[in-house]
């Protein structure tokens, strides 16, 4: 590591584009997502506060740009990024200072934690906690001596934070307890972004291998990751299939079907570098229209 990758610089070539574009906004589905869902299973229990839901969508939003300007750094000062194929990264294209990538992932993080802390305040106060673990993981996805993104855990952790946590921790927020609906919603949400992470490193696999960054498409190699990643899909169908007990309106989720083949294509058929781009844009519309779907359909049941 360069011991003079913290130091500042006076001077950034950098646009408010290309912060934008560091920002990673085809990921930001990935935070709406679950809180759409989340709010949808305090529908489905007649319980919703659309303040406390507003309060849980800034917390998402925080993390999710957050961690992305925390990985444009750690991979960035790494080395990981010299030769990549994707959207910019404002760190390894040398435009932006680290330290002051470093300086907005943990602005984010701190305007989660505040949005957060009010949120759990009004709720119940050991969410704190499990907001400061997620910041905690947000931080050491790519940071830290031994990241866990590395060692090819990014997509469990993705499933878990972005799914089971921001899912059911939305929905307790607003009526005090996890449903079954939750859980399936959470499950299908964090399924699908899930996906998004692990098409972002099919995609890198050959500049990973040769980083050292060990995903767990690197474990899986090409072919399975390619099945794995369209078996993520098939979960969220069949969470949909599943959600139908609670009445029939909740088949409006099978609207994300066409997106949801239409990213799949690629992959099946073997699209490799820049051509699998478009499929994390259309992965995370697909997830975003299935959790509009489904809040449509909590309201209607």
């Amino acid at each position: 590591m360069d011991p003079m990758a913290d130091t500042p610089s006076t001077t950034s070539g950098a646009t408010a584009r290309d912060w934008l574009t560091g920002a990673r906004p085809h990921t930001w589905a990935n935070a709406v997502a679950p809180v759409l869902a989340g709010t949808a299973a305090a529908i489905h229990g007649g319980d919703a506060s659309w303040w406390r839901a507003l309060l849980a969508l800034i917390v998402a939003m925080a993390l999710i740009i957050g961690v992305n300007f925390a990985n444009d750094y750690s991979d960035g000062i790494r080395g990981t990024d010299d030769d990549r194929t994707g959207p910019l990264r404002l760190t390894g294209s040398g435009l932006v200072p680290p330290a002051r990538v470093k300086a907005a992932a943990f602005l984010s993080f701190g305007v989660a934690g505040a949005a957060g802390i009010v949120l759990s305040l009004a709720s119940s106060w050991w969410l704190i906690i499990a907001g400061a673990v997620c910041i905690l993981a947000a931080w050491f996805y790519t940071g830290g001596k031994n990241p866990y993104g590395y060692r090819g855990l990014g997509e469990v952790a993705v499933f878990i934070f972005f799914g089971l946590v921001a899912v059911l921790g939305t929905e307790f927020t607003q009526t005090g307890r996890v449903t079954w609906v939750g859980v399936a919603l959470a499950v299908g949400i964090g399924s699908l972004s899930a996906s998004v992470n692990l098409t972002n490193n099919l995609r890198d696999i050959p500049t990973d291998t040769v980083a050292g960054k060990t995903t767990l498409a690197v474990i899986l190699g090409d072919r399975k990751t390619r099945v794995t990643y369209v078996g993520l899909l098939v979960v969220s169908v069949a969470m949909t299939l599943a959600l139908a007990a609670t009445g029939v309106a909740a088949l409006i989720g099978l609207v994300a079907v066409p997106l949801l083949v239409v990213a799949a294509l690629p992959v099946v058929q073997g699209a490799t570098g820049k051509d699998l781009i478009p499929v994390l844009g259309t992965t995370g519309r697909a997830m975003l229209v299935w959790s509009i779907a489904m809040f449509v359909a909590m309201l209607l049941i």
